[in-house]
């Protein structure tokens, strides 16, 4: 078989066989996970920053009673998400989440892109939890730790931290040993500080509503001290821009539900468990913030609040004493959770690209013993750690969101070109070079894409029912022109936001010409034929949720500062650097010892 084109290597998509997703034989990674573990990694993972840190952040600095509110928008931009990673987490139950998706629906080169992000996703988030924890509990102890690092390993680089933060390293590294050597030991434990995590939120819920002062949410700046910043006070103290600014940063406190699309080679009926662990966890992390952010306003002046520890701040200062040292036990507990959850996935990306020779094999070797990746475990605990010492808390945050909201923008763009696609026949995949050679010709003689047919297809003259090779190129190029002009709008509404106040003529015309753009591309995907098979879980509304989820994660993205994207810059740069020296070759070679043995993928071009 002739050696295929660079372009069809860097677009080879892979069609996972089926049959194999509940449990075989085969199965390197031991399946001992169900519904309730995987609820309670989503709930851990990202129940701890954004209710003990990020609540106090938000409302004092950016939004004010309103981050309610932000909570609220945040929570439907990744509940869009949800949708779509759980619609993909029970058609591909494998281990590698927006990776594998990308893989299947998109092409290798996008794929190690989409990975390589969620590595620098997951490595910078249990980092942060990892330094958010050192703070939490320094701030409780008048800032010991701290003084003594300094003393001990000052830093005086202006872009790391001042001093190297040795709890923070500790404590992801035993986490990293925890996850290499016990998997249902370590996710047990994690089960228990879940339920007792949600047990405090539910106590400071209640204990807040007791203490609750609705006047706190109608502050008058004419009677608070100038040493405050109180904005103009009221619900939206910092406009309905700080809302949305405020939407931003609490976007940082739903990252880590997607750590559940990460386990689907070690989960007991994925199919189902999956879809409705990522639901449930997306619902039950919303009521908490929701809550928490509400009593903290209305119990405490938003401009008062502390922004390192702040419900133990407030409980503090209205008298209730044992109720701070509660809130304080509580915060160390879910903090341990989300750093938990948040490392969790960290081995499972590393595994699925060292799988598919996209990285070093090394990593992904699978323990006969433990059943996980210890090497890449403990490579990835080493990396975590190495991060939570030398960086800062703020820069460690920066560099999180840009690496999830992309992974969040491919998944919602790869349901759409899944949905979309022309269907695969999987009972037929070939099992020889000749079936192979023969299928490729097919392929090449069938239909081609000239200018007379795309416009045909582009209104569905023919009403066409079942997706075909020319229905699926169209609707790739509807989903390309999507993005496009979903950046164009984002890019007017983000730097001519004051000429849409002012309502001046040139800026309402171009918003609304791009905006018309965008409900054409919907309502031409929306006519064209989509897939007829079922799937255990499918999202709604499709192309419209999707195609909102896309735009909003771009919009997200372009509030990030330039030096997120220096450094983002920095990190890709490393990576298609590996890529183009070991990926790209290695990878090529593990695909075509599959096509001629054709065992468990295969992969189209």
């Amino acid at each position: 078989m002739s050696a295929p084109s660079c372009w069809k290597i860097l677009t080879r998509r892979k069609a996972l066989a089926i049959g194999n997703d509940n449990g075989t034989e085969n199965d390197k990674l031991g399946r001992i996970l169900n519904t309730f573990d995987l609820t309670a990694l989503g709930v851990g993972a990202t129940l701890g920053v954004g209710v003990y840190v990020l609540a106090g952040h938000v409302s004092k600095d950016q939004a004010g009673p309103s981050v309610v509110l932000s909570f609220l928008i945040a929570a439907s931009a990744s509940f869009l998400a949800g949708l779509c990673y759980a619609e993909f987490g029970a058609r591909v139950p494998k281990s590698g989440s927006a990776y594998i998706y990308s893989y299947v629906c998109i092409g290798e080169f996008m794929a190690f892109i989409i990975g390589w992000n969620l590595m620098l996703e997951y490595i910078i988030g249990s980092a942060s939890v990892s330094r958010g924890l050192s703070l939490y509990i320094d701030t409780l102890a008048n800032d010991t730790m701290k003084n003594r690092f300094r003393e001990i390993a000052p830093m005086d680089w202006d872009f790391m931290s001042t001093y190297f933060d040795f709890f923070g390293f500790s404590v992801a590294i035993l986490l990293g040993i925890a996850l290499a050597f016990g998997l249902k030991k370590s996710t047990m434990v994690n089960n228990f500080f879940t339920v007792l995590n949600i047990g405090i939120v539910l106590f400071v819920i209640v204990a807040g509503a007791i203490n609750a002062d609705v006047s706190n949410w109608t502050i008058d700046p004419a009677n608070v001290s100038s040493i405050y910043n109180v904005g103009e006070g009221g619900f939206f103290p910092f406009g309905f821009e700080g809302t949305l600014h405020g939407a931003a940063t609490c976007f940082f406190g739903f990252v880590g539900f997607d750590c559940i699309a990460t386990t689907g080679e070690e989960v007991r009926n994925p199919r189902k468990a999956i879809p409705r662990a990522i639901l449930f966890s997306l619902f039950t992390i919303f009521l908490a913030y929701f809550g928490v952010s509400t009593v903290l306003t209305l119990m405490w002046p938003y401009y008062k609040q502390d922004v390192n520890a702040p419900l133990p701040f407030v409980f503090n200062e209205i008298g209730w004493n044992f109720a701070k040292w509660i809130v304080a036990i509580g915060g160390i507990i879910g903090l341990l959770a989300s750093l938990f959850g948040a490392m969790f996935p960290q081995p499972r990306i590393i595994y699925a690209m060292a799988q598919d020779r996209l990285i070093f094999r090394a990593l992904g070797e699978i323990s006969p013993q433990y059943k996980t990746p210890v090497f890449g475990t403990l490579c990835a605990a080493l990396l975590t750690g190495t991060m939570a010492g030398i960086f800062d808390l703020k820069a460690l945050v920066n560099m999180l969101s840009i690496g999830t909201l992309m992974a969040y923008t491919v998944v919602a763009i790869s349901i759409l070109i899944l949905r979309f696609s022309e269907e695969q026949n999987d009972n037929s995949i070939p099992s020889t070079s000749k079936q192979i050679h023969e299928n490729s010709n097919l392929l090449k003689s069938g239909d081609r894409l000239t200018g007379s047919a795309f416009v045909k297809q582009l209104f569905n003259v023919s009403c066409v029912r079942i997706p075909s090779h020319i229905s699926s190129r169209v609707v790739a190029i509807l989903v390309t022109l999507y993005c496009i002009v979903s950046l164009a709008l984002s890019l007017t509404i983000y730097y001519a936001k004051q000429s849409l106040y002012d309502l001046e003529p040139w800026a309402l015309t171009l918003t609304g010409t791009l905006l018309g753009l965008l409900v054409i591309l919907l309502l031409l995907m929306s006519i064209q034929p989509r897939e007829t098979e079922d799937a255990p879980f499918k999202v709604p509304l499709v192309p419209l949720l999707p195609a909102i989820s896309i735009f909003v994660n771009i919009y997200l993205m372009l509030m990030l500062d330039v030096y997120t994207w220096i450094r983002f810059g920095i990190w890709m740069g490393i990576g298609l650097a590996l890529y183009a020296l070991y990926g790209f070759r290695n990878s090529y070679r593990e695909v075509y010892a599959n096509q001629m043995g054709w065992t468990k993928i295969k992969y189209i071009h």
